[in-house]
């Protein structure tokens, strides 16, 4: 790494020196003298990869003590692979958390384990590296060492269309309000079947809003397609439609209660993975602050990144949260104390994350009942912030009036806006036709003289209505068949 980037490399491990301006001593406990695991991840972690880990763990604990509303970004097969039952659910429960960025596919997968013949085809581990022929000819999808039956993919296409054809849904709806109602839907096939709570149903009892920033790359979206195209060309009733603007205006809307309404004043987020859910996550910044113009929009002050992306592959997926101060995504004044990157796969490491942040919290709760809440809080202010309340923040439950403040600024900054959404565009109008290159004398009547006459083109003798007929159906974009696995 060229010396210059001292933006990278400075912090990476938590830093060379201590907030006094002392070099920090390099910690290296025994693992035999420790009863935790938080311990293990401050103590026995001095160098190398494993400090990154420190570093991510101890910004993570800092982040949940100062009582931070966190987003949490996350991309990649967490449902289909079960993780949303080992270690997502249990995180988004502890109520710290105030909004989720992921994708279609997530959501789509969250509803497989619920449907009514989820017990006649249950998951099961595959090769990584086996036979995926002999995996076809079996009907057994495989999302990398997940295998399952294809009927499940059937079934689950099915539950969506009769859900996308219910009443509620048969009007347009930011996708947070869709996952919201996808999420109830969810919840009453898993109380049905006897299914344990999955994604959408525990952020819709909790009120958590569903961020998807790519809803066509998915097969949500694609049995919305199936419904539309009936209307379409058969006239079937179907009203359901996703307002894009409305979705990504809400998202601005809770950052916006993040900065000036939230407890701290300030947000942090937990980016696991990256793409869209990624950059979704990051963007109502800039969309506040360079796009509207508003004063005072501060980027995420805690930003905790997991993914396998080197840096040098110059993909938004590497990129640290140094270079998203850049942007203004990340907050320039605290970031080299308050963000990490590690490149790694967050599967192999969350589930011990999670394990240690809940088991600090279920401590402070037995010494809140020995101490007293404010013995505890004098004594160990990091309590406060992991024992807020679990209900959470239930953003969702806030939306109308959130999103009613952001319109209400912009309608004060409207002059302002105008002026500002105009630009001297260059003409589309015809251009001229190249100029020819100069022929002899009598080159031209020569070349007449021996071409041969041409006959008019169908085209050209047909009558002009006839040749600029519009489309029957109108002009319609097609629709692009998205990776639904991921």
């Amino acid at each position: 790494m060229s010396p210059t980037r001292q933006d990278q490399r400075a912090h990476c491990p938590g830093g060379s020196l201590s907030k006094d301006g002392e070099k920090r001593e390099l910690v290296s406990r025994s693992v035999v003298e420790t009863e935790t695991l938080d311990q293990i991840f401050e103590e026995c972690l001095p160098s190398f990869g494993s400090a990154y880990l420190r570093r991510i763990w101890t910004l993570l604990d800092d982040a949940v003590g100062a009582g931070m509303p966190m987003t949490l970004a996350v991309s990649g097969p967490v449902t289909v692979s079960g993780q949303h039952y080992t270690w997502l659910g249990p995180l988004l429960d502890t109520g710290w958390f105030c909004l989720v960025s992921t994708t279609d596919a997530v959501c789509y997968h969250d509803g497989h384990r619920a449907l009514d013949s989820a017990k006649q085809h249950p998951f099961h581990e595959v090769a990584i590296f086996g036979d995926d022929g002999e995996l076809r000819d079996e009907r057994t999808i495989r999302v990398t060492d997940v295998g399952f039956d294809e009927d499940i993919l059937l079934d689950q296409d099915r539950f969506i269309r009769a859900v996308l054809q219910q009443p509620e849904f048969q009007r347009k709806m930011t996708g947070p309000e869709f996952r919201y109602l996808l999420g109830r839907r969810y919840a009453a096939q898993e109380r049905a079947n006897g299914v344990r709570e999955g994604l959408l149903a525990l952020c819709a009892r909790k009120e958590i809003p569903i961020f998807v920033g790519a809803p066509g790359d998915g097969s949500v979206f694609l049995n919305s397609v199936a419904l539309w195209a009936l209307r379409e060309a058969c006239g079937d009733a179907y009203a359901f439609e996703l307002d894009i603007h409305g979705e990504v205006f809400e998202s601005c809307a809770y950052h916006r209660w993040g900065l000036f309404e939230s407890p701290t004043k300030a947000l942090g987020t937990l980016i696991l993975g990256g793409g869209v859910p990624k950059n979704f996550n990051l963007q109502p910044e800039p969309a506040l602050g360079q796009v509207f113009g508003f004063k005072d929009i501060q980027g995420y002050l805690y930003d905790i990144q997991l993914t396998t992306a080197p840096v040098t592959d110059g993909s938004l997926s590497s990129c640290p949260p140094a270079e998203a101060v850049t942007w203004g995504k990340v907050d320039k004044d605290n970031y080299k104390r308050t963000t990490e990157s590690m490149q790694i796969d967050y599967t192999i490491v969350m589930p011990f994350l999670v394990k240690a942040l809940l088991d600090k919290r279920a401590r402070f709760e037995r010494w809140r009942e020995r101490m007293g809440e404010q013995a505890l809080f004098a004594k160990h202010p990091k309590a406060r912030g992991y024992l807020r309340s679990t209900e959470g923040y239930r953003l969702y439950s806030l939306r109308e009036d959130l999103v009613a403040k952001l319109m209400a600024d912009v309608e004060r900054e409207a002059k302002r806006l105008r002026s500002e959404a105009s630009y001297p565009l260059a003409d589309v109008g015809a251009s001229k036709a190249p100029r020819a290159a100069k022929s002899a004398p009598g080159d031209s009547a020569k070349s007449k003289a021996t071409q041969p006459a041409s006959k008019p083109t169908a085209r050209a003798a047909m009558p002009k209505a006839t040749a600029e007929r519009p489309d029957p159906r109108g002009a319609r974009k097609a629709t692009k068949r998205g990776n639904s696995k991921r």
